[in-house]
């Protein structure tokens, strides 16, 4: 099998589409399709399979694009035992992260690195089911998940555990329950919340919250980035539920953090990864940088 063929099989799992891929790529859709054909003819298993206009990878398929992953990470460190890659390491390294983690990490990963790897950096706020797929373009992904979330596909991606933080209650500094040490959650039943769009991780810390309350919270407002529910909260239209580590700048200038009584709620942040990505001297180091970095910022 030719590894550039195993790799295309993974891009479209990743993808979900011919199209993506040979957009992705920079060849044509025709192409892909062509050396897929070509894969095909050396596995008796059928690797795709077409569901309506867009082709989706079979069991097999999907057992085949785990295994390339692991004969690119092989590749890739046998490149760089004998210095088919950059020397020095020096490698730029692609970094995306949701926009809250990237406001707290991007400058201080920036400063800690000096200019060495080059780093390209990019926003990308996603459902959590697709923080994986977006290893097809980044070589480290910050991710979020709660604990109830199913856990990253480690036939897909290596995670490394970053960051725990708690989630607080975000009130205004006026609020009457703002002079608590920590708030009661029958307290919070009849107020208007503030909550990210349905399919992002922290709309299920509402449904949790609402399903012990025994009655359906006041959705308000959708917003997902936490800087602009801050105004919100600041403005005392809403309340909301949001992470004491990465958001502790924003609990400023009329807005407080309190914790929720007798339920622990804590948000894991994850870097995923592509085990060939891993090969990298450059990305192996940026990944330490992240971790150096994230340590710092769970200090008090």
């Amino acid at each position: 099998m030719d590894p550039t063929h195993l790799r295309l099989l993974r891009e479209l799992r990743d993808r979900g589409s011919v199209t993506a891929v040979a957009a992705a790529l920079g060849i044509s859709a025709s192409a892909v399709s062509q050396q897929l054909a070509t894969l095909q003819s050396s596995v008796a298993l059928p690797l795709t399979v077409r569901r309506g206009r867009v082709l989706i990878l079979t069991a097999a398929g999907e057992a085949l694009a785990a295994a390339s992953t692991r004969v690119d990470e092989a590749l890739t460190a046998a490149r760089d035992a004998i210095g088919a890659l950059l020397d020095a390491g020096d490698r730029p390294v692609r970094v995306s992260s949701f926009t809250s983690a990237g406001l707290a990490l991007f400058g201080p990963l920036v400063r800690e690195l000096g200019g060495a790897p080059a780093v390209h950096l990019a926003d990308e706020d996603v459902a959590h089911r697709d923080f994986p797929g977006l290893t097809a373009d980044y070589d480290l992904v910050i991710a979020h998940r709660l604990a109830h979330d199913a856990p990253w596909p480690a036939d897909r991606v290596v995670a490394t555990p970053l960051i725990d933080e708690p989630l607080d209650i975000a009130l205004h500094a006026e609020h009457p329950l703002a002079e608590r040490a920590q708030i009661d959650l029958d307290d919070l039943v009849d107020e208007d919340w503030v909550s990210v769009h349905q399919g992002f991780p922290l709309a299920g810390v509402l449904d949790h919250l609402a399903a012990r309350a025994g009655r359906p919270f006041r959705i308000a407002h959708r917003i997902n980035e936490f800087s602009v529910t801050a105004e919100v909260v600041r403005a005392g239209a809403a309340i909301a539920v949001m992470p004491r580590t990465t958001a502790s700048s924003l609990a400023v200038d009329g807005l407080v953090l309190r914790p929720l009584g007798g339920i622990e709620l804590v948000r894991h942040l994850d870097v995923l990864a592509r085990p060939d990505a891993l090969a990298y001297t450059s990305v192996r180091r940026v990944l330490r940088s992240l971790q150096v970095v994230a340590a710092r910022v769970q200090q008090p």
